[in-house]
């Protein structure tokens, strides 16, 4: 159950759920890739020859350490990238707007939606390819807040727009 469906108001319904884009995974899916190239480059280091024309090679054991600390840690960045994907909830329902942000340390922010003026979407050329960009909620007399890098980020502006127009959601 998210996190909006669990604090609905008297009468509130949810009419749509989205999350941060996948893209926000890519730095550590990448810096991930790169430790475990480097824990592959230490198993290679313990093949016979590797070292050749070296005169102190680095102990196996050694080597082999060395490798388990990067795979290790390749998951643990891989992990951390997906926990803060998933800790991340948007929704919008018949009377707000819900985000969540963090697992430990959460922000919520619930935008009553007679209070928005406007919804920004800001979406990069690979943003619309790849179906992410950022959203700017307006509230009256409030500073805009800004979720980046959102999955579908034009759909949740119009479900917002539909929903302050009293729209069923279709």
């Amino acid at each position: 159950m998210s996190y909006a469906e669990k604090h609905l108001i008297a009468g509130e319904q949810v009419q749509y759920e989205t999350r941060l884009h996948w893209i926000v995974m890519l730095g550590h899916v990448i810096v991930a890739v790169i430790v475990v190239a480097l824990g592959v480059l230490a198993l290679a280091a313990t093949r016979p020859g590797f070292w050749h024309g070296v005169e102190v090679a680095p102990p196996p054991k050694a080597m082999y350490i060395m490798a388990a600390i990067c795979f290790v840690l390749a998951l643990i960045i891989f992990l951390i990238g997906l926990v803060r994907r998933g800790a991340t909830e948007m929704a919008v329902t018949n009377k707000r707007v819900i985000v969540k942000t963090g697992l430990a340390n959460r922000r919520t922010i619930e935008l009553l939606l007679p209070r928005i003026e406007s919804v920004v979407v800001e979406e990069p050329a690979i943003g619309r390819v790849l179906g992410y960009g950022t959203v700017i909620v307006r509230g009256t007399g409030g500073t805009p807040e800004v979720f980046p890098q959102i999955a579908h980020p034009l759909r949740f502006r119009e479900q917002v727009q539909r929903q302050i127009a009293g729209e069923t959601n279709v």
